[in-house]
Protein backbone atom coordinates (compact mmCIF):
# COMPACT_ATOMS: atom_id res chain seq x y z
CA UNK A 1 0.00 0.00 0.00
CA UNK A 2 1.09 3.27 -1.19
CA UNK A 3 1.56 6.30 1.64
CA UNK A 4 1.48 9.97 0.40
CA UNK A 5 4.61 11.72 0.32
CA UNK A 6 5.44 14.63 2.53
CA UNK A 7 8.96 15.12 1.72
CA UNK A 8 11.75 15.47 3.59
CA UNK A 9 11.66 19.08 4.26
CA UNK A 10 8.21 18.20 5.50
CA UNK A 11 9.57 15.89 8.28
CA UNK A 12 12.88 17.76 9.20
CA UNK A 13 10.93 21.30 10.13
CA UNK A 14 9.26 19.36 12.61
CA UNK A 15 12.32 17.00 14.20
CA UNK A 16 15.37 18.11 15.94
CA UNK A 17 18.42 16.78 14.23
CA UNK A 18 17.42 15.18 11.57
CA UNK A 19 18.58 16.87 7.89
CA UNK A 20 17.55 15.85 4.70
CA UNK A 21 19.95 13.15 2.69
CA UNK A 22 22.55 14.20 0.59
CA UNK A 23 21.86 13.66 -3.01
CA UNK A 24 24.47 10.73 -2.62
CA UNK A 25 22.38 8.91 -0.29
CA UNK A 26 21.11 5.78 -2.24
CA UNK A 27 17.35 7.44 -1.81
CA UNK A 28 17.19 11.24 -2.37
CA UNK A 29 13.83 12.09 -0.58
CA UNK A 30 14.94 10.67 2.79
CA UNK A 31 15.93 11.87 6.17
CA UNK A 32 19.17 11.06 8.26
CA UNK A 33 20.72 11.56 12.13
CA UNK A 34 23.48 9.85 13.61
CA UNK A 35 22.92 8.99 17.29
CA UNK A 36 26.05 8.32 19.47
CA UNK A 37 25.87 6.49 22.65
CA UNK A 38 28.03 5.88 25.72
CA UNK A 39 29.58 2.61 24.27
CA UNK A 40 28.00 -0.24 22.03
CA UNK A 41 25.74 -1.82 25.06
CA UNK A 42 23.99 1.17 24.78
CA UNK A 43 23.65 1.25 20.90
CA UNK A 44 22.43 -1.96 20.56
CA UNK A 45 19.81 -1.36 23.30
CA UNK A 46 18.63 1.56 21.01
CA UNK A 47 18.56 -0.16 18.05
CA UNK A 48 16.12 -2.95 20.08
CA UNK A 49 14.06 -0.34 21.06
CA UNK A 50 13.51 0.88 18.22
CA UNK A 51 13.42 -2.61 16.00
CA UNK A 52 10.36 -3.48 17.91
CA UNK A 53 8.62 -0.01 17.31
CA UNK A 54 9.32 -0.48 13.67
CA UNK A 55 8.33 -4.18 13.52
CA UNK A 56 4.53 -2.92 14.71
CA UNK A 57 4.85 -0.11 12.63
CA UNK A 58 5.69 -2.26 9.97
CA UNK A 59 8.57 0.01 8.78
CA UNK A 60 12.22 -0.45 8.74
CA UNK A 61 14.87 1.98 9.34
CA UNK A 62 18.21 1.90 6.76
CA UNK A 63 20.82 2.06 9.65
CA UNK A 64 24.46 1.34 10.17
CA UNK A 65 26.27 0.46 13.72
CA UNK A 66 29.52 0.70 14.47
CA UNK A 67 30.71 0.73 18.45
CA UNK A 68 28.54 3.36 19.91
CA UNK A 69 27.32 5.27 16.87
CA UNK A 70 24.10 4.41 14.86
CA UNK A 71 23.51 6.02 11.62
CA UNK A 72 19.90 5.93 10.19
CA UNK A 73 18.15 6.67 6.95
CA UNK A 74 14.43 7.28 6.71
CA UNK A 75 12.26 6.96 3.87
CA UNK A 76 9.29 4.96 2.50
CA UNK A 77 10.00 2.52 -0.26
CA UNK A 78 6.54 2.17 -1.83
CA UNK A 79 6.04 5.53 -1.75
CA UNK A 80 9.33 6.84 -3.16
CA UNK A 81 9.74 8.90 -0.37
CA UNK A 82 9.43 10.67 2.85
CA UNK A 83 6.49 9.80 4.75
CA UNK A 84 4.12 9.78 8.20
CA UNK A 85 5.13 6.62 8.88
CA UNK A 86 9.02 7.79 8.35
CA UNK A 87 8.38 11.09 10.95
CA UNK A 88 6.95 8.73 13.36
CA UNK A 89 9.57 6.35 13.25
CA UNK A 90 11.94 9.48 13.52
CA UNK A 91 9.61 10.92 16.38
CA UNK A 92 10.08 7.55 18.19
CA UNK A 93 13.93 7.48 18.06
CA UNK A 94 14.42 10.87 19.43
CA UNK A 95 12.16 9.69 22.41
CA UNK A 96 13.97 6.69 23.08
CA UNK A 97 17.05 8.40 23.09
CA UNK A 98 15.55 10.98 25.55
Amino acid sequence: MSRPKIGAAAAISQLSGWSAAPDSAPHRDAIVKTFKFADFNAAFGFMTRVALMADKLDHHPEWFNVYNRVEVLLTTHDADGVTELDLALAKFMDEAVA
